[in-house]
């Protein structure tokens, strides 16, 4: 997992990094370009030469950054316009050295190089006013404010800003990228403060940064890599932020503790049992356990009222084994069916329940209560099992997880309001949850949030829109009540698990919204998908 960095947090890095380890902040803003020189590149073929660039400056760090690229880009080849909002004098410090480097470089120029233009273009209106000057680049760079802003965007920054996102060629549009941050964003907020720049590639340095991964400011960046400039790591490890984004090498880290081996058997590979379903919703089960079955679980037994379980039976995959419950006059699993629940949980390691439950009658609600305060195991409670428990007031522990995951709304029904300011900030609805009940929460949404008893909240940068259909909930429960199946027979960190559950579950989305397209893929294909995102990462 990738450390999350406020501004704040991030300039106290920087100023470390040259305090404590004595590396210059000029090299830093070198290693800075050096880094975006590279990922261009990359995004542009593997040359740069030829290429025509508008960079585009403030007269801070920022600038001084894209002055530094300027330079370097220049050397690869490439034809570079700087529009500088200032004059040269207004800079300072690191930024300030980098324009002037820029200028004798270009007054030395030869008429056969490659140009170099620097615009000390001010409030700048009338220099944008040529459309030329923006769609005659093969790339246009924000280098204008990175994480220093607070403010709205103004006047002219602010109608460049919506020209640039409006750019639309028929045969070319540039390609646009932002240094660290869309200038117009705050740093620190998930929400757009104004008008702001839309880049197609986001080149953060460092760390990443709230707006960089926290929709709906995080759909500015477009696509976003994480630059390293020589910040010691023990500086980021350090930092005192408890917000992270979950990486590939999460997940393949999970996989790699859980492999199949020589002596792997059912048994070894735990055993989920799935409280789930009712006459009236007989899919969400079916799906819930035949994506439990496939992430990689030994034995998967789904437990539903009686008269639900002939359709579930003839529905699910084979090896899923299905138990009948008492039920009420309704087909709703009846509170005297504990008895025979606890029996089962005798022999199970992780217990899902919610999925198509119904929580109408009190008797679904009490016996849904009753699996949760008598539970010997973790439990993961979704949908039905969630309003069941709804405003929640239970506590779970280090010993007996309890992992639940609801929506936004489910999410509201917990707190015991309606009133949605008080999810607005999702982050810290979700730290402040998970520390006050000792849970695992698990936020589904535009992108998910799973946070942790100790107050960490981790981002999944993985999934897309397809997923937001009906079923895809009841498969994600199946895949994290088989992942922590497994987890508790291997010995894994049951936090650990479910980030890795997310991320893969989400992972088989995309890989199913490519085969499909997110307006016709299906709940049941990112289960079928699932084995190719366990390939794609073991690759």
């Amino acid at each position: 997992m990738q450390k999350v960095l406020s501004a704040t947090e991030m300039r106290e890095v920087d100023r470390q990094t040259t305090e404590k380890y004595g590396i210059p902040s000029i090299l830093l803003m070198e290693n800075a370009a050096h880094a975006a020189a590279r990922v261009i590149t990359e995004k542009l073929g593997g040359s740069v030469a030829g290429k025509s660039f508008l960079i585009l400056c403030g007269k801070g760090n920022n600038g001084g950054d894209g002055a530094a690229l300027a330079r370097i880009l220049w050397t690869l080849g490439a034809n570079v316009s700087i529009a500088l909002t200032a004059i040269v004098e207004d800079t300072k410090g690191d930024a300030k050295t980098n324009f002037e480097a820029f200028i004798k470089l270009h007054s030395g120029l030869r008429f056969s190089e490659p140009q170099l233009y620097l615009y000390e273009v001010g409030a700048f209106r009338v220099f944008f006013d040529n459309y030329h000057n923006l769609v005659s680049h093969d790339a246009i760079i924000d280098a204008l404010f990175g994480t220093g802003l607070t403010k709205p965007l103004k006047d002219s920054v602010a109608i460049l800003a919506k020209m640039i996102a409006s750019l639309k060629e028929p045969n070319k549009k540039p390609l646009r990228i932002s240094l660290d941050l869309p200038s117009g964003l705050n740093a620190d907020s998930a929400e757009p403060i104004g008008e702001n720049f839309q880049a197609d590639l986001t080149i953060t340095f460092t760390a990443p940064k709230p707006a960089n991964v926290l929709p709906p400011a995080s759909n500015f960046n477009g696509e976003l890599v994480v630059a390293n400039i020589g910040s010691p790591q023990e500086l980021i490890n350090n930092s005192p932020s408890k917000l992270f984004l979950a990486e590939r090498e999460d997940a393949q880290s999970w996989l790699e503790k859980t492999k199949f081996t020589a002596d792997s058997y059912k048994n070894k590979r735990g055993h989920a049992l799935l409280i789930v379903g009712s006459p009236g919703y007989v899919g969400a089960a079916v799906l819930a356990g035949n994506a439990a079955m496939v992430s990689g679980v030994g034995l998967t037994t789904i437990a539903t009222s009686e008269s639900a379980r002939d359709a579930i039976a003839a529905k699910v995959l084979e090896e899923v084994i299905t138990r009948g419950l008492p039920e009420t006059k309704n087909g709703a699993v009846s509170v005297k069916a504990f008895e025979d629940v606890e029996k089962l949980m005798e022999k199970v390691d992780v217990v899902g329940i919610g999925c198509g439950l119904t929580s109408k009658e009190k008797t679904t609600k009490d016996f849904a209560r009753k699996v949760v305060e008598k539970r010997k195991m973790p439990v993961v409670i979704d949908a039905d099992g969630l309003n069941a428990l709804s405003p929640f007031d239970l506590k779970g522990n280090d010993k007996l997880p309890l992992i639940l995951t609801p929506h936004e709304g489910e999410f509201l029904r917990l707190l015991g309001t309606n009133d949605k300011e008080a999810i607005k900030d999702r982050v810290k609805a979700v730290r402040d949850f998970a520390e006050t009940h000792q849970v695992i929460l698990v936020l589904k949404g535009e992108r998910v949030l799973i946070g942790a008893p100790d107050g960490r909240v981790v981002i999944n940068p993985t999934g897309n829109s397809g997923l937001g259909k009906a079923g895809n909930g009841d498969t994600l429960t199946g895949i994290i009540t088989g992942f922590v199946a497994q987890a508790v027979q291997l010995k894994v960190d049951i936090f650990e698990t479910v980030v890795a559950a997310v991320y893969i579950s989400s992972l088989a989305g995309d890989i199913a919204a490519k085969k499909f397209g997110r307006r016709s893929m299906l709940a049941s294909d990112v289960r079928k998908c699932l084995g190719e995102a366990f390939a794609s990462l073991k690759g």
